[in-house]
């Protein structure tokens, strides 16, 4: 069994989805949840977050400490999603503003999943394929969240990049024996 899992892609590829599925075979699951409702949009989009993973898990809303909620998890938590890290990298960026800060945020947040008993499955946008932004704060932004992936993804037993839809298996093994 994979402890720490990866789902990485584009907005709207199937990442969300995917983990759903991923965690349906176990029982006692945790949804940890980075986003908050700062307008009708985002509100919009939590509530169909919520409609879709139904209530099959206990909900978390973490927007910042991450590495605290990690290590706060009962023990018997079979599996947490954590959706999404791109979502809390900006919450970093709008309420904390220090690239150190939020460096040490991001090592402290790995050292926690990576020592606890529970399985993850943790998804993150992949936005650094595009066009290189216009402005150093985006820049800045897309660069920290390319590091964030890339250290997730050392660590990570599984990662699976969705495009169209479709998983595609990066690292580990998904679906075979």
């Amino acid at each position: 069994m994979d402890k720490i899992v990866l789902i990485t892609g584009g907005a709207r590829s199937g990442k969300s989805e995917f983990a759903l599925e991923y965690t349906s075979q176990f029982n006692h699951k945790v949804f940890i949840a980075t986003a908050e409702p700062i307008d009708n949009e985002m509100s919009d989009r939590i509530e169909m977050h919520k409609g879709q993973r139904g209530l099959d898990f206990i909900t978390i809303e973490e927007p910042i400490d991450l590495a605290k909620t990690v290590s706060e998890l009962d023990n018997s938590i079979d599996i947490a999603v954590i959706d999404c890290l791109t979502v809390w990298l900006g919450n970093l960026f709008h309420k904390i503003n220090d690239v150190n800060l939020i460096s040490h945020h991001i090592e402290h947040f790995i050292t926690n999943i990576c020592q606890s008993k529970c399985t993850f499955v943790i998804i993150s946008n992949e936005i650094g394929m595009g066009i290189v932004p216009a402005n150093g704060l985006a820049r800045q932004f897309r660069d920290q969240a390319g590091n964030l992936n890339k250290r997730i993804a050392q660590v990570a037993d599984l990662v699976i990049l969705m495009v169209s839809g479709l998983p595609l298996t990066i690292k580990g093994h998904y679906g075979q024996d």
